[in-house]
């Protein structure tokens, strides 16, 4: 019986760093917060490298470790402290429009994006990102598909409520993971 050669700590980070540094960003909305996170968090799996490399998905251990990172990083960010807008470079795509109206619109999701509770935040990039299931929502948070819900509904009726996004909600969508 010949086992699966698992990749080395650099072979991972190699080929899943971008994904994981832009999972952290998408949470964070800051990038270098997300360079942060992901730092901290690669130094720690680092550490226990030789156990997580046997484990059959390391990947979706490692972005639990990211997401749980992220939803207790309070000591670095405190909970008044709102982040100013940032240059995504997520391009708007959908209905044709003037270039300057796609990017007010961009700017003003990922300024109501940022403004979301924590959880709420996760839910929504862990569901329409990483496009995830309730029920695998729930397993990564640690709470019942109901909360998932319950979370999913209040964020996303905080975004349709912004008249600077109507737009959005209405036709035009932005792709995150052509970033």
């Amino acid at each position: 019986m010949t086992q699966t050669a698992r990749p080395t700590f650099e072979e991972y980070v190699s080929g899943r760093g971008t994904a994981l540094l832009r999972l952290a960003y998408l949470l964070s909305g800051d990038s270098h917060l997300a360079e942060d996170l992901t730092q901290d968090v690669l130094l720690r799996v680092h550490r226990r490298w030789r156990r997580v490399a046997t484990l059959d998905h390391p990947d979706a251990y490692v972005k639990r470790m990211l997401l749980n990172e992220y939803l207790s990083w309070r000591r670095r960010r405190s909970s008044t402290e709102v982040p100013a807008p940032a240059d995504t470079g997520v391009p708007v795509t959908g209905a044709d429009g003037d270039i300057g109206e796609r990017v007010a619109m961009q700017e003003a999701a990922w300024r109501l994006l940022a403004t979301l509770p924590r959880r709420q935040r996760a839910v929504l990039v862990l569901r329409f990102y990483e496009d995830l299931s309730d029920a695998q929502i729930a397993e990564v948070l640690g709470c019942a598909a109901a909360t998932v819900r319950s979370q999913a509904a209040r964020a996303l009726a905080t975004l349709r409520a912004e008249p600077a996004l109507l737009g959005v909600f209405t036709g035009r969508t932005f792709d995150v993971k052509e970033a």
